[in-house]
């Protein structure tokens, strides 16, 4: 379904991703992994349109992306939970969420509402309330529901569980694979490795903007480089 291939991407002279290349297939969930300053969220941001490549190609469904601004490709079915939620803090919770379906014109959003109030009880129960009054993981809740709105054929979402207590991270979690049983392909940034890899099918890790690894989750998670950086284990 989306193709990365050999993004070079600068932030002035700082060389941010040097040739990195990932694959997303359809239906799958695949982890992005590294420690802070890595690149993950600029391959994230790149996707979206939200920075330019210097080089490389973004594919999507075979069609390139690279060169098209965000709303194009929002509207080619990749939506985006950015890292921080970025949420709309003054509008009400419903609100956010209609402002995630304004490129559509169907008549069904009062219904994709309902599905992300399905998804997310916590949010029906403060449908008006003002979003910035929202605890964090119910702000959390809320970046992703808003950017299922779109009706994305492949959601981004940048380090879900970031700033929440264990618990939320579980429900979280919980939510981002029924997501995915619903059939939204889901390419996930994510610190916490261990919780990563129990819902991914496939991982790459990323170190100072290079892939350093790849593999099954399953190999990931038995990988000795990935036990001692990532999940805490001696080998």
């Amino acid at each position: 379904m989306l193709e990365v291939e050999n993004l070079q991407v600068f932030y002035g002279e700082i060389h941010a991703l040097k040739g990195i290349s990932v694959q997303v297939g359809d239906g799958e969930i695949v982890a992005l992994l590294g420690n802070n300053g890595a690149g993950k969220t600029t391959t994230l941001k790149t996707i979206s349109g939200l920075l330019r490549p210097r080089t490389g190609r973004i594919l999507l469904e075979g069609q390139p992306i690279h060169e098209l601004p965000p709303h194009e490709i929002v509207s080619l079915g990749v939506a985006h939970a950015p890292e921080g939620r970025r949420i709309f803090n003054r509008l009400s919770v419903v609100e956010n969420l209609e402002m995630g379906a304004y490129l559509r014109s169907d008549q069904r959003i009062s219904e994709d509402i309902e599905q992300v109030f399905s998804l997310f009880p916590r949010l029906k129960e403060r449908r008006l309330q003002v979003a910035g009054t929202l605890s964090g993981g119910e702000q959390q809740m809320l970046a992703i529901g808003r950017a299922i709105m779109a009706r994305p054929r492949i959601l981004l979402l940048d380090e879900p569980s970031m700033g929440l207590a264990p618990i939320l991270v579980e429900q979280i979690f919980q939510t981002i694979e029924e997501i995915n049983r619903q059939g939204t392909t889901i390419l996930l940034v994510e610190q916490n490795a261990a919780i990563a890899l129990s819902v991914a099918h496939r991982g790459y890790v990323l170190e100072s903007g290079s892939l350093v690894l790849w593999g099954t989750a399953a190999e990931l998670q038995e990988h000795p480089d990935v036990k001692r950086a990532y999940l805490g284990e001696g080998i």
